[in-house]
């Protein structure tokens, strides 16, 4: 990045600061100014505040969507604010005269003048729509409190997760969450057992963590849930503590661990274009960037890299015309062939090269160019042609499989998820530790989060429908299980709710797959509300068995849960997905429709006492829902879900852009005459007046996928008709509520929503 100031391809150096008083006052607040780069105006908002003496400071760079930023330095005095950032060598020195600050911003040797005038700083989205704290408190105080579990119970982030051991045994990492509801990241010596605080989580959360090697950590973040993820490490000990890539705007994803090079891991970041990704070799010491491929056509950009072990970069897979991609790949480590023009509708994708094969050409890939379902193949990339079949299903795609780096990585299974997860053993070692772990604990789900490099310990995960999760940790040695940690000790599992496997034929003969978590009313007989629970996505998504926390919550309330895996979810094979290709809000929809009757004829729900709720695509399908059968629903929850086809393609991220012909092709082609007037149809904006149940809807102010005028648009429409829609806003949060007490808030006020318009007995709020 040049030193120029602000590289707007992508990294974007940002600034701020600020200091002590004219009038304490007079400093404090929003200061905005345009600074003139090259030819171009940017947009700055300072943000000063004040606790006791001391000044902090953040900054909005608007133009990159980049809010929030923290400052090192904030100094007042003399009328002079001063505002640095060291680690990208940034300073503002401003003058306070009548209202404004004239200055200068300095970066590295370069000097620009920037004059800061006193504004009113500006949140995402139509600020005077969002209910108040007050009034949505007042909602939740319809759900009664004389439940054996409250919201905390079921939302409350556990005292500890996310274990795992550092690669040589050593040492064990964890997060654990204080009384403020931080989640700090902890690292224990398995011998000494002293513990040491590595990682502290102050206002932005921890996305992600874990060992890069055996002395070091890495960890993710981004503001305020924008998804420009950042990448950090860490020593063991806390110390060395760096921001590797302090580009903002720009968003990271880690590509490749490298195990034969502890120094060193391999990213992608869309630094040079914020449309495309390239990949970078990066040293997690120093931060030191080895870019190592050039994404240069954006129209057509590499939209996948395959790098092996070693981090050599074997192929890639290049977008053409929008919907085509081509698959390259390289025999000399420097000459990049096509070896397969595919539609982006086909599957074939690498799982790993085979290192137990003296081929180095020779891989495990997934396909379905030759069948329905996806199936697990060794492949010679080099002759572009089958080895031989491995392992497949006739229901359900197959998914993954294992390998044993301290093996000579040798296959030990390969997983498939139909109406569970299964693991198909295959080596003779894993088949017995399965047989161990299965016989160990019968009936539940298992899996392997972490295993040390000699496989002498193991982490296994345990859970079910009715067990939130349990660690163990398996000595191989000793062939002994530890129970390391309950994940939520306090939800009893005989308290839980049963999650039923159901199937049923579409209105127009298609097998359909979902699940049904019912309470014990139902159990009895009775015919109990139901919330129908639409999934995100939707292409490629599908529910799952397993621990639902929404789905216990709704069971304890005396509701049952309807998830449907409608045409277009993953899973099924290719047929089935595609089959909800430009169907969604309509056949997708009828799935829906066609899942609730099931559950009615079933007759474990009232049929007059139907919700809907749903995140992203579900709350699109809320909407759509309280639309197309305005009758069927009796009321709605949508949590940032799209309500105007039209402004959700046009503020899709700048990274989804190269993908817009594919998107068009999932959903809909507003260039094609017939298509666009499905579009009308299906936006439920347009469609205000068929909604007549109430709504509840929330949403994430700083969404990169569902614009927060989304959810404006629906609010508005419905207030000017004189409806009342409470809309829960939080200016901290993106595409789903991360932060534990914006969730508990959530879901109290959905329980109060739900007692409200389900539970006809209730006619008043039961507490004041």
């Amino acid at each position: 990045m040049k030193t120029t100031v602000l590289k707007f391809s992508g990294a974007l150096f940002l600034f701020l600061g600020m200091v002590t008083q004219v009038n304490a006052q007079d400093i404090v607040g929003a200061w905005e100014g345009k600074l003139a780069v090259q030819g171009t105006e940017i947009p700055l908002v300072f943000n000063v505040s004040m606790e006791g003496d001391t000044y902090t400071s953040t900054m909005d760079s608007p133009s990159q969507g980049a809010t929030g930023i923290p400052m090192d330095v904030t100094t007042f005095a003399n009328d002079t604010l001063t505002i640095k950032f060291n680690q990208a060598s940034i300073k503002y020195v401003g003058t306070f005269a009548e209202n404004t600050l004239t200055g200068t911003f300095y970066q590295g040797p370069n000097e620009m003048p920037l004059t800061l005038n006193k504004t009113v700083k500006t949140l995402p989205g139509n600020t005077a729509l969002p209910t108040s704290d007050a009034d949505l408190e007042k909602l939740a105080n319809w759900d009664p409190t004389n439940y054996k579990y409250s919201v905390e119970d079921y939302f409350a982030k556990p005292k500890a997760r996310s274990f795992s051991f550092s690669p040589n045994g050593t040492y064990l990492s964890y997060r654990e969450k204080d009384d403020n509801k931080k989640n700090h990241v902890y690292v224990k010596h398995l011998e000494t057992e002293e513990v040491t605080r590595v990682i502290e989580e102050k206002e932005e959360l921890i996305r992600g963590f874990g060992w890069a090697n055996d002395s070091r950590l890495i960890y993710v973040m981004d503001k305020g849930g924008n998804e420009d993820y950042h990448l950090f490490a860490v020593d063991v000990d806390g110390k060395n503590q760096k921001e590797l890539t302090p580009f903002d705007g720009v968003k990271v994803n880690i590509l490749n661990g490298l195990k034969e090079d502890k120094d060193h891991m391999i990213i992608s970041m869309n630094k040079n274009n914020p449309q495309i990704f390239e990949p970078y070799k990066i040293n997690i010491v120093t931060g030191e960037l080895k870019q190592l491929y050039k994404n240069e056509d954006a129209a057509n950009p590499i939209n996948g890299y395959e790098f092996d072990k070693d981090g050599n970069l074997r192929g890639f897979a290049k977008l053409r015309d929008g919907v085509n991609i081509d698959l390259y790949y390289t025999t000399d480590g420097e000459n990049y062939e096509v070896k397969k023009q595919l539609s982006w509708k086909d599957t074939f994708s690498i799982i790993s090269f085979n290192y137990a094969s003296d081929n180095p050409h020779e891989a495990y890939v997934i396909s379905n160019l030759d069948s329905d379902k996806t199936q697990i193949y060794l492949y010679d990339l080099k002759e572009d042609k089958v080895i031989k079949k491995l392992f497949s299903n006739d229901k359900y795609d197959v998914s993954s499989l294992g390998l044993s780096r301290h093996r000579g990585y040798e296959l030990d299974y390969f997983s498939y998820e139909g109406e569970k997860r299964n693991i198909v053993p295959v080596s003779d070692y894993f088949k017995k530790l399965h047989e161990r772990i299965t016989t160990k604990f019968p009936g539940y789900n298992y899996s392997i989060p972490d295993v040390t490099d000699d496989e002498s310990k193991y982490l296994i995960f345990i859970q079910s429908d009715k067990l939130y999760g349990t660690y163990y940790a398996y000595d191989a040695k000793k062939d002994t299980f530890k129970l390391l940690y309950n994940l939520m000790p306090n939800l009893i599992e005989s308290d839980m709710a049963e999650m039923r496997p159901i199937t049923f034929k579409s209105r127009d003969g298609k097998t359909i797959h979902g699940y049904i978590t019912l309470p014990k009313a139902a159990l009895n007989g009775e015919k109990v509300p139901v919330i129908v629970n639409p999934h995100g996505g939707p292409q490629g998504i599908r529910d799952s068995w397993g621990f639902n926390p929404e789905a216990q919550l709704f069971a304890s309330r005396g509701y049952a849960t309807l998830q449907v895996n409608f045409r277009i979810s993953g899973g099924y094979g290719r047929e089935f997905l595609e089959s909800g290709f430009k169907q969604i809000g309509r056949k997708a929809m009828d799935d829906v429709e066609d899942g609730l009757q099931y559950v009615i004829n079933k007759g474990w729900v009232d049929k007059d006492n139907a919700a809907i709720y749903g995140g992203s695509h579900g709350g699109y399908a809320v909407l759509r829902g309280l639309t197309k059968t305005p009758d069927l629903y009796a009321c709605g929850v949508d949590y940032v879900g799209v309500s105007n086809l039209y402004t959700f393609m046009e503020s899709m991220p700048a990274y989804w852009k190269p993908y817009l012909k594919i998107i068009k092709e999932i959903w809909y082609d507003l260039d094609v005459p017939e298509e666009k007037a499905i579009m009308d149809e299906v936006s439920p904006v347009f469609h205000i007046d068929k909604i007549k149940k109430p709504l509840f809807v929330v949403q994430g102010a700083n969404d990169p996928r569902v614009n927060i005028d989304e959810s404006d648009q629906i609010v508005e429409a419905l207030r000017a008709k004189g409806v009342d829609v409470p809309y829960m806003v939080k200016y901290d949060e993106g595409h789903g509520f991360a932060k534990e007490e914006n969730s508990i808030a959530l879901y109290k006020a959905m329980m109060g929503f739900y007692a409200k318009h389900l539970k006809q007995e209730v006619k008043q709020p039961l507490k004041d």
